[in-house]
């Protein structure tokens, strides 16, 4: 009993040694880390309970077993506690590695949170930063506005005393003019008075000298000289003076001598100059007698940065000028066969679409897509005048007969005239369709649409007076050089030539191969009138006979793009072409 007793005893005091040991470590660590290890501590309690179980067990079996043979029960439970104890011990080993693993991981998930507070400590000082950056960005802004505001206020007030002070110029200058025009309409009316004084006055003279009878000799056919003190001799004397030598022998009374001076005063006055009509009041500068046709390129180059669109001689020399995309006019003198750059006229905000030089070659005159039309003179590289006015580009830009005057066609389906001298647009005429190109005379102007018509215009009254209808869209103009036939190319790839007597003659020109390459492909005549040329969107130039209608000329394999237009010297030695890819070539028959 003695011994039964100690080996019970000993049992216990070990399980409470070791029981009360992890109860204490249980409890540091329930105080300090309960919350990460709550699976482990559950683990435990239900390790505990089995525990308790085994010791009810052990102590059921050694309490049966005392009865019937205490000694053998006694080994075999030992036995078997021995081995429990040992499993718990495992078990226990196995929970201090998991405690362990989950103190790294906590130290781990420690250093995160140390780095994410510093990285979270940085990002709030960084926010701080920013937010005042974007409060000083918003003063700084609101002081901008207020800027921006006082400006805009100013420039409003500064447009408003700029149009009240072109108001005030305008009246001034009308002021100025309308005495002038005054005084000039009073000196014409005395001129005038004058004129038909003097005529009546000679008219009264012959009609007195007609009823003089003059005696001639028939045999020796000599005029008897009449009385010096008579009033025959005097007026003849004074006809004399006043016209010249009007007739050697003949009688006053002859018809011939009557219907001549009739005719001398009858031919209308302007000016200094005593013109027949309205054709021989347009003196050109230069005349072509016969144009060559041109057979070989002599001479080709890259002329503009950007697509080339148009291409002028000038009306005295050989000096050439061709605008670009490229926004510039850049002036060429022929020289030894070649292509001479000489100067670059600037100043248009977008591309150039059209050149023309006024009849004493010195002034320039372009059509642009930045809405304007601009003037220049070649001495200067920057324009003299702009005219604004137009609201989409502006397509074409001609000289008026009086060379005072500028006729321009635009894109937003109007046709403009304007005053050089003022910068001033006159007259506005509203057209039905898009304007690809005008020419014009003294009172006509003639206008090429995208709605298949050329319409002719009396810019006295601003009508339209007469429609031609095509079969395409128009893309170009040319008059002859005695103005009385019209040349038009449209998309269809005709080119129709107009007789501006007989509107309703018109005859066609085509050609196997020739394709109009855009809309605003140029034709042209030459400079004598007998020849029509236009460029094809195959990059070859064409030209046609007028007499026989036939194709007289083609000349391909110098342009890799459409030719977009052609200028024909006014010696008609040369032909230059231009295309969009910013080539010219230069073309003769030498």
């Amino acid at each position: 009993m003695i011994m039964a007793a100690a080996i019970n005893s000993e049992p216990k005091r070990q399980n409470e040694t070791w029981k009360r040991h992890i109860i204490r470590q249980l409890k540091n660590r329930n105080r300090t880390q309960t919350s990460l290890f709550q699976d482990i501590i559950q683990s435990y309690h239900s390790l505990l309970e089995k525990s308790k179980q085994r010791a009810l067990i052990t102590k059921g079996i050694l309490g049966s077993g005392s009865r019937t043979s205490p000694v053998p029960s006694s080994e075999d439970s030992l036995a078997s506690l021995k081995t429990t104890t040992g499993e718990l011990a495992y078990q226990v080993v196995e929970l201090q590695q998991r405690v362990q693993m989950k103190e790294v991981t906590l130290d781990e998930q420690h250093n995160k949170l140390f780095e994410v507070q510093n990285h979270l400590s940085i990002m709030a000082s960084e926010h701080s930063e920013l937010q005042e950056r974007v409060t000083e960005v918003q003063t700084g802004n609101r002081l901008l506005k207020q800027k921006y505001d006082s400006l805009l206020e100013q420039h409003q007030n500064m447009e408003k005393t700029y149009r009240q002070e072109k108001l005030h110029s305008a009246d001034i200058l009308e002021n100025m003019i309308r005495p002038k025009q005054q005084a000039a309409a009073r000196m014409n009316h005395r001129n005038e008075k004058r004129v038909r004084a003097r005529e009546a006055s000679i008219h009264k003279e012959l009609q007195e000298a007609a009823n003089k009878n003059v005696n001639i000799n028939e045999e020796s056919g000599n005029v008897s000289p009449p009385n010096p003190s008579s009033p025959q001799c005097e007026t003849a004397e004074r006809l004399e003076r006043s016209h010249g030598p009007l007739f050697r022998s003949a009688s006053a009374t002859s018809p011939r001598i009557i219907s001549s001076i009739r005719g001398l005063f009858e031919r209308k006055i302007r000016g200094k100059s005593v013109c027949r009509s309205e054709e021989d009041l347009y003196i050109p500068l230069g005349v072509c007698l016969v144009a060559r046709v041109p057979t070989k390129a002599i001479s080709s180059l890259d002329a503009h940065d950007l697509g080339i669109n148009a291409v002028r001689f000038s009306t005295s020399t050989n000096l050439l000028a061709t605008g670009g995309t490229d926004r510039v006019i850049k002036l060429w003198d022929i020289e030894a066969g070649t292509l001479q750059y000489r100067g670059t006229l600037d100043g248009s905000n977008e591309g150039i679409t059209s050149i023309e030089f006024d009849p004493t070659g010195t002034r320039i005159l372009a059509a642009s897509y930045d809405k304007s039309a601009l003037f220049w003179r070649l001495e200067d590289s920057v324009p003299k005048v702009t005219l604004t006015g137009h609201s989409r580009k502006v397509t074409a830009a001609r000289f008026k007969y009086s060379q005072r005057q500028v006729v321009t066609g635009s894109a937003d389906r109007t046709v403009k005239i304007w005053d050089l001298q003022r910068a001033a647009c006159i007259q506005t005429i509203e057209v039905l369709s898009f304007c690809s190109d005008v020419v014009c005379s003294e009172y006509l102007i003639i206008s090429s649409h995208y709605d298949k018509k050329i319409r002719f215009w009396d810019s006295r009254a601003a009508t339209c007076t007469q429609e031609v209808p095509l079969q395409g869209r128009v893309t170009s103009l040319d008059l002859c050089p005695n103005h009385r036939q019209l040349l038009s190319c449209s998309r269809d790839n005709i080119l129709q030539l107009v007789d501006l007597r007989k509107s309703n003659d018109r005859v066609a020109f085509r050609a196997e191969g020739f394709k109009c390459g855009s809309d605003s492909t140029k034709a042209i005549f030459s400079p004598d009138g007998s020849f029509l040329a236009a460029g094809s969107a195959d990059g070859a130039v064409y030209i046609w006979n007028v007499n026989t209608g036939n194709l007289e000329k083609h000349l391909p394999d110098m342009h890799s793009a459409p030719i977009s237009a052609l200028a024909w010297s006014l010696s008609g030695e040369y032909v230059v072409s231009v295309d969009k890819s910013r080539r010219a070539v230069l073309w003769s028959d030498i």
